[in-house]
């Protein structure tokens, strides 16, 4: 199981936002929505084998973190309307501090990046990173940050967690999910 989590600083924690300015009332939520996208879609079917988080820290009631499990979502479609109208909808189940399904393979629960690393072990992905290529083994687990730097206190967080690239630029978080995950079925398909 690979699974990606990205924070997203400024994303909406309640269903207060429009779909149809994700951007600017759901704080970033279309760059979320893309990542959960780039990491569990394939061209006509999901990644069964892939794990989405997303830790929404942004107003009113942050953080929440919101996990979708390839495995067992239904009801997504592979733009960034349905991926948010679903996360829209989750967000405001009532929740606690286990995750709670609020729809079919999407679960919520209060806390944010502090608790999510308690339970994995995460390689961030950084530019500055050792390239992916000429890494020995890839890790199950990884990190990014949205359209914003991770913070001072993230990375204290972060520090001792090991870094890997995709590349010499500074890519979008969800172009970063989709070459990962080329490079990791690269190596299991056993593909040149």
């Amino acid at each position: 199981m690979t699974s990606f989590a990205i924070i997203g600083h400024l994303a909406r924690t309640d269903g207060g936002f429009s779909l149809n300015d994700l951007p600017g009332s759901g704080g970033r939520m279309d760059v979320l929505c893309r990542c959960v996208n780039a990491a569990l879609f394939l061209s006509h079917d999901l990644r069964r084998d892939a794990d989405c988080y997303l830790v929404l820290c942004g107003e009113p009631a942050g953080p929440k973190t919101v996990k979708f499990s390839g495995t067992l979502v239904r009801s997504l479609s592979p733009d960034e309307r349905s991926a948010a109208a679903l996360i829209k909808k989750v967000i405001d189940t009532p929740c606690g501090s286990e995750f709670r399904e609020a729809s079919q393979g999407v679960f919520i629960r209060k806390g944010g990046l502090e608790r999510l690393m308690s339970e994995h072990v995460f390689a961030v992905l950084d530019e500055k990173g050792t390239d992916v290529r000429n890494a020995v083994s890839l890790p199950d687990a990884f990190l990014l940050s949205d359209h914003m730097n991770f913070t001072e206190r993230e990375e204290t967080m972060i520090r001792n967690c090991p870094r890997y690239s995709v590349g010499p630029k500074c890519l979008h978080a969800d172009h970063t999910i989709t070459l990962v995950h080329n490079e990791m079925d690269r190596r299991t398909i056993g593909w040149r």
